[in-house]
């Protein structure tokens, strides 16, 4: 079996990036898409029915008439975790994989940044292919048959999400430098935060151990929107079928079912369209999921989409926000640092000083 296979590894040669690796290789890039393609308006609803769970109301709203607060007129902020809030490709995925090669007993196994920085760009962040590539290149576990390969991978993905989990909960894991500073100029000039943990490469469990590292005083002050508040949403009880019950007389019944149809037939369509491939829209992809995400954030910030602001650290964050027609603001990390992003309004490389401010934000000013 894989468990008792991944004991010992004997290294073939050492792993070298090597010419083998094209120097001018690029993180994953953003699918091309059409700059024509129009921004969907935001869902309202028709009548006002009894859902099962009400749409709390947004603790933050756009616009205010207190003088203590004069937010800009229109204009929500929302947030990514991963790469945004904390750089968990560079302080944390590597990390997390050596632990779990110890904790398999491969000790001929050790990820340094230049190995896992060339692993990530020739698998393109697909980690079941960086293992593949790396265990090729050093030699695999002995008495390890090849069809135990693939369980041999997910034992070390789940030992490796477990370390993961415990790293982000510690200090070993640091804020991005300035994104406190971001969030408090932004909550000063009364302007709505939500963080988005709802959708991420490593689960929410992970996000929201990240946004606990902005304090309580911090997180008080913003909406955390994760999977259930996506599903209490208005978004997510029309259009996802969340929180819908019996309570509704059946013809609302049958048009909010109607009306999810529809929704999901035209993100799908869409997403279509983008990737020129048939989709089934009888399964929820992961697109579907991020744009239930900014719907909800943009909900609970008080704002239409196309007055919210995402700062984004993902290409799905990115193209999602490009399909409803939501501005956003690319700030890279090591993951994306040679990805390409067309559809952001700006590209920077961190917060404060000349990279992204809550000024530039506000007046616009998209480069340093």
């Amino acid at each position: 079996m894989a468990a008792a296979a991944a004991a010992r590894c004997v290294p073939l040669r050492a792993y070298l990036p090597g010419p083998s690796s094209p120097e001018t290789a690029k993180a994953p890039a953003s699918i091309p898409t059409s700059s024509a393609a129009s921004a969907s308006p935001p869902l309202r609803a028709a009548v006002a029915p009894s859902y099962g769970r009400r749409l709390p109301a947004p603790p933050m709203r756009c616009s205010s008439s207190s003088s203590e607060s004069p937010a800009p007129s229109n204009l929500g902020l929302l947030l990514e975790v991963e790469g945004i809030l904390a750089d968990v490709y560079r302080f944390g995925n590597r990390q997390a994989f050596n632990v779990a090669f110890q904790s398999l007993g491969l000790d001929c196994a050790n990820w340094t940044e230049p190995i896992y920085a060339d692993l990530v760009r020739k698998a393109r962040g697909d980690e079941e292919r960086m293992l593949t590539l790396f265990f090729d290149r050093i030699g695999w576990p002995t008495s390890l048959p090849t069809s135990e390969k693939g369980s041999f991978m997910k034992s070390v993905l789940r030992e490796k999400l477990k370390a993961l989990e415990d790293f982000s909960a510690s200090d070993s894991l640091p804020l991005r430098p300035g994104v406190e500073k971001f969030i408090d100029d932004a909550l000063s000039e009364g302007i709505p935060v939500a963080i988005l943990a709802a959708y991420g490469r490593n689960g929410e469990k992970i996000s929201r151990s990240i946004v606990t590292k902005l304090g309580p005083e911090r997180t008080s002050k913003i909406k955390i929107v994760g999977k259930d508040e996506v599903e209490g949403s208005l978004y997510g009880q029309l259009v996802l079928g969340k929180g819908v019950t019996s309570s509704l007389d059946e013809q609302l019944v049958r048009e909010t079912q109607k009306a999810a149809s529809a929704e999901k037939q035209r993100i799908a369509e869409e997403v279509a369209s983008i990737l020129k491939v048939s989709v089934d829209i009888t399964a929820s992809g992961s697109n579907e999921k991020v744009i239930a995400a900014l719907r909800a954030g943009s909900e609970y910030v008080g704002c239409d989409v196309q007055n919210c602001i995402l700062v984004a650290g993902s290409q799905s964050g990115v193209l999602a926000a490009e399909r409803i027609g939501m501005p956003c603001v690319v700030v890279r990390s090591s993951f994306t640092a040679r990805a390409e992003f067309h559809s952001a309004k700006a590209i920077m490389d961190g917060f404060g000083g000349t990279d992204l401010t809550v000024s530039k934000l506000l007046n616009k000013k998209w480069s340093s």
